[in-house]
């Protein structure tokens, strides 16, 4: 035995911590959906101040688990090319068959 106490949160950014871990999952929720800190607190019902730390927290961690990936040997990567938006330019999302001879 280490005789030592532990949960299911030792280890975690959520370790030591007073708020309840439902509150972290959505404060994360909320930073996901890209709320401001404001928008947060006032869903949450909680000071910016402490929206902010959370926030803080939350982010520090995410970085600290990214790990480095050592590729080796062959590697493959395909190309994809993404339309991220046609703003500006409504005809470039036009149906090539859209023309009215084969409209239905």
């Amino acid at each position: 035995m280490c005789n030592r106490s532990f949960d299911d949160l030792t280890g975690t950014v959520f370790a030591g911590h007073h708020q309840p871990l439902s509150v972290w999952m959505l404060c994360l929720y909320f930073m996901g959906l890209n709320l401001s800190n404001r928008q947060i607190a006032a869903e949450l019902e909680m000071s910016e101040t402490q929206i902010h730390e959370m926030a803080t927290t939350l982010r520090n961690g995410i970085v600290q688990q990214e790990g480095s990936i050592e590729l080796s040997g062959t590697v493959e990567c395909d190309e994809v090319y993404v339309i991220a938006g046609h703003k500006g330019h409504p005809n470039s999302v036009k149906k090539k068959d859209a023309s009215p001879e084969n409209a239905v």
